[in-house]
């Protein structure tokens, strides 16, 4: 009512504005010229034989007149009405024209045309028009201003949801490395097509379907092809849509969004990351009623509200099923949980030919190799790696994509890209290249390694000096023997350090850290230490921004914590001892690869197992067939004249290892996760 009041006041205040004007405008033209003079004074300046000569419009009633004392002054009045003016002056003027015939009075009546009282009132139109349409303008202004007031007020409680367009639609041929999810959610499908089909049967159809998975892996792409399989209405929305500081909003909002979806039925209903609004009531550590417990609550309830059969189906998404609160997971809600997992290296080289549709490959591109040498990657990587490749092809002036984009393309994902604009002093260039040396000849004699894939001094990504990469086999679980080896790898670039330059750098500190952490693993998590036995001391589910573990402490006693860390530095120095003796023992080549990589600045799988298996590069075809008889050779077959390509570029200061996907104590799922942390900085 305030508001109303002020909005009325402001109107009333505008309406003034140009009653102001046309009475000030008024005031104007009704103004006279020189000094007032009321209507007798007129009458007797005319009966005491003062005017000389006058004109009277007889339209508008102004009078013109000169006296005969100001003859050279033209003077102006309004009279009143012409009729009686001209009664009261008329015998005075006959009175003075008769009896001065030499000097009588010129006077002259003229009649106004209709045009010109037209054009006289045309200011007057003018500035009642404008202040109209003034008023007109403001009152609008403060209409779209209450009805954009009253519509966000009232609309608060709506949700906004995204409908996929008919260009957009996807289908099941838009979908690859998932068969098994693919065929799950057909029956939603048929379904959506055919709901007779089911409850002839007394079969009930999933009320909710949770995909569950690693990001990127194509959870809302499975959504929006079940949508579009089905051409069915897809109604999508976030979870964190819901969430507002206002009490009440994201309750209001499930009701609106349920409410929508009924009206279009049959309909799909998207909530994209759901764990935004659904974790774990009781987590939060305030001590009120946290609002989004409300928008949970209300969720529960419309999904117990609609029928079991009212074809509507909720599909939601998440990566953080742990977190998930246990009554939305409960049949008649979420009824079905399908897991969508990393590809195989069938489901990657199925994604990559979707991906590659409308892009120009070379004739070297081979997609089964590609999907062999990504290992660990999701369907959003392989297209993000497509795509960069097809960037780098249009900056290099290419017509198709080939094999050296790939490659390019594929170390620039995992690694960042290269810096080299970077320059820093040879004293960081060797120690960089002992170091990632370091890496990869100690990894080559350790029988449950990966092999090497790229070794580099180039810097990439953030604050990475250099890096050794692996190409990790695809396995679903990880031995023993595989973690003890790669806590040799990722000592080595410490202990190259330590045995070529006689001291050791600030580089090996992320090694040292994820070496820990393995052996921490191997110890607490997975009960692997001898004198601890099959025990786990880890809690998978002690995250402290649950809430509930808000006050979490070790389930295991002091004494215990303390026999973990001695198994813990046992299991480190064992690793040191192994990689020295591999390294003092091999330093021949440790100092080939450090040289080749001084000189070259990277070195590719083929070239390292020449090195270490011949002591010299392999040939490259202008070798072949043009050997260089002038080229001396140096440093175990290295030459002075190279005729392999190499960086023009310095590096900064920083040694980078990245280790190999399976360099970590977990499966190999999350070997892609592992490898994009593995990176030192010297």
């Amino acid at each position: 009512m305030n508001n109303m009041s002020k909005n009325w006041k402001s109107a009333i205040f505008y309406i003034l504005i140009p009653v102001l004007l046309v009475v000030f405008a008024f005031m104007i033209a009704n103004q006279q010229n020189g000094t007032e003079m009321k209507y007798s004074q007129i009458v007797n300046l005319f009966k005491t034989d003062q005017v000389s000569e006058f004109e009277l419009d007889l339209t508008s009633g102004a009078l013109t007149y000169k006296t005969f004392d100001k003859p050279e002054e033209e003077q102006e009045y309004k009279v009143p009405s012409v009729t009686y003016f001209l009664d009261d002056i008329r015998d005075s003027i006959d009175e003075y024209n008769e009896a001065h015939p030499d000097s009588q009075i010129v006077y002259n009546y003229k009649q106004s045309s209709s045009r010109n009282w037209l054009f006289n009132l045309l200011p007057y139109v003018l500035i009642i028009v404008g202040g109209s349409l003034l008023v007109w303008f403001m009152m609008k202004k403060m209409g779209d201003t209450m009805n954009n007031e009253t519509n966000r007020t009232l609309g608060f409680g709506r949700v906004k949801t995204k409908s996929v367009e008919n260009k957009d639609k996807k289908t099941f041929a838009d979908v690859a490395g998932c068969d098994e999810e693919k065929a799950e959610l057909e029956e939603l499908v048929e379904f959506l097509k055919d709901p007779q089909k089911f409850t002839d049967l007394g079969a009930r159809i999933p009320k909710g379907v949770l995909l569950v998975g690693p990001p990127g892996t194509g959870k809302t792409l499975l959504a929006k092809a079940v949508a579009g399989e089905a051409n069915a209405p897809f109604l999508s929305i976030s979870g964190s849509d819901f969430v507002e500081m206002y009490v009440g909003v994201g309750a209001s909002r499930v009701r609106d969004l349920f409410s929508q979806a009924i009206k279009k039925a049959p309909a799909i209903v998207f909530i994209d990351e759901i764990d935004a609004v659904g974790r774990h009531r009781g987590a939060g550590t305030g001590g009120g009623n946290d609002e989004r417990e409300q928008t949970l609550n209300q969720l529960l309830v419309e999904m117990d509200g609609f029928g079991t059969n009212s074809g509507v189906i909720v599909i939601a998404a998440t990566n953080r099923p742990d977190v998930l609160d246990p009554a939305l997971l409960r049949p008649g809600r979420f009824d079905r949980q399908i897991t969508v997992n990393r590809p195989d290296t069938q489901g990657r080289e199925d994604i990559l030919k979707v991906h590659s549709r409308n892009k120009p490959l070379g004739p070297d591109v081979n997609l089964k190799e590609i999907a062999q040498l990504t290992i660990g990657f999701t369907g959003a990587d392989l297209e993000n790696l497509l795509n960069e490749a097809a960037l780098l092809a249009a900056r290099r002036h290419k017509k198709a994509i080939t094999n050296a984009e790939i490659q390019d393309a594929t170390t620039r994902v995992e690694m960042g890209t290269e810096k080299k604009s970077h320059k820093y002093s040879e004293k960081a260039k060797k120690l960089t290249a002992y170091h990632e040396a370091g890496h990869a000849v100690a990894s080559f004699y350790l029988e449950n390694h990966d092999p090497v894939k790229e070794i580099s001094i180039i810097p990439r990504g953030m604050g990475a000096g250099g890096y050794t990469m692996y190409q990790p086999q695809e396995e679903n679980y990880t031995s023993k023997s595989e973690m003890l080896d790669s806590l040799v790898s990722m000592m080595g670039g410490r202990v190259a350090e330590a045995i070529a330059l006689d001291d050791i750098s600030t580089g090996a500190s992320n090694d040292l850290q994820r070496a820990t952490q393995i052996c921490r693993d191997m110890v607490a998590k997975y009960g692997m230490s001898e004198e601890l036995g099959p025990v786990v001391y880890t809690d998978e589910n002690n995250e402290v921004f649950l809430g509930k573990d808000y006050g979490h402490v070790n389930n295991y006693s002091e004494e215990t914590s303390a026999r973990i860390d001695e198994q813990i530095e046992k299991l480190m120095r064992q690793a040191y001892d192994r990689t020295y003796s591999i390294l003092k023992e091999h330093y021949d080549k440790l100092d080939l690869v450090a040289k080749t990589l001084m000189a070259r600045e990277k070195i590719n799988a083929e070239e390292f197992d020449a090195l270490m298996k011949t002591g010299e590069l392999p040939e490259t075809e202008t070798e072949k067939s043009e050997p260089d008889t002038n080229a001396q050779p140096v440093n175990g077959g290295e030459t002075a004249e190279e005729t392999y390509s190499v960086s023009e570029t310095q590096v900064s200061d920083g040694a980078d290892s990245a280790v190999s996907l399976s360099d970590s104590g977990l499966s190999d799922t999350d070997k892609k996760e592992a490898s994009e942390d593995g990176s030192d900085n010297i």
